[in-house]
């Protein structure tokens, strides 16, 4: 039987990682061995971060929100209670960008969210 030698196989893995680490600097963009342990650990953080942004997004967002319910003399969380309570359902990331290119229209979201959370019995019990 022929002994088997991986040349094709073994060609097509390197220029796989190599391809995968173009732009890298210095010797991780050139050697095999090095570039493999970059690509692995950028796809790590790559994995961590896609779900890692999508918390640092709705933080920014309450941010924004918060930012802009205080100019108007409310807080947050009674602006987002009211929200509920008046059936208005918007996302985070839209109430910050309404809060941000269009005042006029937070300031009545505010205002519905202001008179519904009025109506609730009140919650000074203490």
């Amino acid at each position: 039987m022929p002994r088997v030698r991986k040349g094709a196989a073994r060609t097509r893995a390197r220029k796989r990682i190599l391809r995968d680490a173009r732009g890298y600097f210095g010797v991780k963009s050139r050697h095999k061995y090095q570039a493999r342990n970059a690509v692995i650990r950028a796809n790590v953080f790559a994995y961590r971060d896609r779900r890692t942004r999508k918390r640092d997004m709705r933080a920014l967002w309450i941010t924004r929100i918060t930012a802009a319910c205080r100019m108007r003399g409310t807080r947050y969380s009674r602006f987002m209670n009211g929200l509920k309570l008046a059936g208005v359902n918007l996302n985070r990331k839209m109430l910050s960008q309404l809060a941000i290119e269009d005042p006029a229209i937070f300031d009545e979201l505010v205002q519905i969210s202001n008179e519904h959370s009025r109506a609730t019995p009140a919650a000074s019990s203490n």
